[in-house]
C-alpha cells in the first residue's frame, strides 16, 4: 500500500468530451475516488494541467513566456475549483502556487505541503514551476520528488504509452512497461521529456492509466486497472 501519492490529472481530461473548460460530474467523481484514498490512510497530492484552458505550445504567435505564464495560471484555476469540490465532499484542501496569488493560495512549501499532508489535507500544486519552458509534467515530477512521493499517477485522456500516437496510427500499441530512457531514446511525445528524465535521475516510478474507466483512479493506486509502467533504470 502507498503512504504517499502524486496524481497528475489531465485537464483535457477533466472537460470530458467538450475538451474545454469543466464537467462537474467528472470532477464530482475524482473528488470522491480522492476522498477514497484519504480515508485508506494515503497522503494524496494533486497537479492539474491546464489544456482544458489553454495549451501555451500551440500559441505560435505569442511570446512564448506569455503564453507559459497564461498556462500557469490556467493550472491555478483548475486546481482551485477542484479543490473546492473537493472541499463540498467533506475533504480538507490546500492549494500552494510557487508564486503569490493574492490570498487564494498558499506559497508553495515543502514542510508546509508535508505538514497538510500529515492532517489528511489533499495539496494541490497548481503554477508549475512557475518559470516558463516546463510543462505540468515536469511541475508534476519536480513536486513528486520534493515530497518524496511513493509513486506518481497520471490519469489522463488516453490509457497509456503507445509506440506512436493512436489517434494517427490505428495500430499503434501500447506499452504495458517501459523504462523513461526507452521513452528519451524514442523520443515518445505522451511525455515531456524533461520530466522523464527527472523521474529517472530521482528513481521515481510512473502510472499512466485513462481517467475515463469507473473509478480509475481507485483502481490505478490499487493496481487494478489496464495502463503503462514507466520505471527507473
Amino acid at each position: 500500500m502507498h503512504k504517499r501519492i502524486l496524481i497528475k490529472l489531465s485537464g483535457e481530461a477533466l472537460a470530458g468530451e467538450g475538451g474545454k473548460g469543466f464537467n462537474h460530474k467528472i470532477i464530482i467523481e475524482v473528488a470522491q475516488q480522492l476522498k477514497q484514498l484519504v480515508k485508506e490512510n494515503i497522503q494524496v497530492s494533486v497537479v492539474i494541467g491546464g489544456g482544458n484552458f489553454w495549451r501555451g505550445r500551440s500559441s505560435s504567435d505569442m511570446d512564448r513566456t506569455k503564453a507559459d505564464q497564461i498556462g500557469m495560471l490556467a493550472t491555478v484555476m483548475n486546481a482551485i475549483y477542484v479543490a473546492d469540490v473537493c472541499r463540498s465532499e467533506g475533504i480538507g484542501t490546500v492549494v500552494q502556487t510557487p508564486f503569490i496569488v493574492g490570498t487564494m493560495t498558499e506559497l508553495f512549501s515543502k514542510d508546509k505541503a508535508l505538514e497538510h499532508l500529515a492532517q489528511n489535507k489533499i495539496v494541490f500544486f497548481a503554477g508549475g514551476t512557475g518559470h516558463p519552458f516546463f510543462s505540468t509534467d515536469t511541475g508534476a515530477v519536480l513536486r513528486a520528488a520534493e515530497i518524496e512521493v511513493d509513486a506518481i499517477f497520471f490519469a489522463k485522456n488516453i490509457d497509456g504509452i503507445y509506440d506512436s500516437d493512436p489517434k494517427l496510427n490505428k495500430n499503434a500499441i501500447r506499452h504495458d512497461r517501459i523504462s523513461f530512457k526507452e521513452i528519451i531514446a524514442k523520443n515518445l511525445t505522451a511525455m515531456d521529456l524533461t520530466a522523464a528524465t527527472l523521474c529517472n535521475e530521482q528513481k521515481l516510478q510512473i502510472i499512466v492509466f485513462s481517467l475515463d474507466p469507473y473509478n480509475a483512479i481507485l483502481k490505478a493506486v490499487n493496481g487494478e486497472i489496464a495502463g503503462t509502467t514507466i520505471f527507473p533504470d
